[in-house]
């Protein structure tokens, strides 16, 4: 059953992070993924929360992992670098995408981790 539940939060995730994402995007003027980098920020946090103050071996923290790795996206912020990187000007902004999310990413998910642990 855990798997089950696991499995329905990460596809409502995928869907939160499509809407989500393309929101943020819409109303940035912007070359970078603000919006995949808004959702990865995010989900970044809301782990930390969650790590800080759950046994991550439970059903309801399992289901919010399970959640949060549908909404968050690895390989998409992989693959927007790699595009920036053959876009004009692209060592800026493939390694400012690549450095600053990273960064901030480890950044927030300490802080959310800090507060609630």
């Amino acid at each position: 059953m855990t798997l089950l539940i696991t499995a329905a939060a990460g596809s409502l995730g995928a869907l939160c992070r499509y809407l989500v994402s393309g929101f943020v995007q819409s109303r940035v003027a912007s070359l970078l993924p603000i919006g995949t980098a808004a959702v990865n920020l995010i989900g970044a946090l809301s782990l930390g929360l969650i790590a800080g103050a759950s046994d991550l071996s439970a059903s309801g923290p399992l289901a919010l992992v399970g959640f949060l790795g549908g909404f968050t996206t690895f390989s998409t912020w992989m693959v927007e670098t790699v595009r920036l990187g053959v876009a004009p000007r692209p060592r800026f902004r493939a390694i400012a995408n690549l450095t600053v999310i990273l960064v901030v990413g480890v950044v927030v998910a300490a802080i959310g981790f800090s507060v609630t642990n």
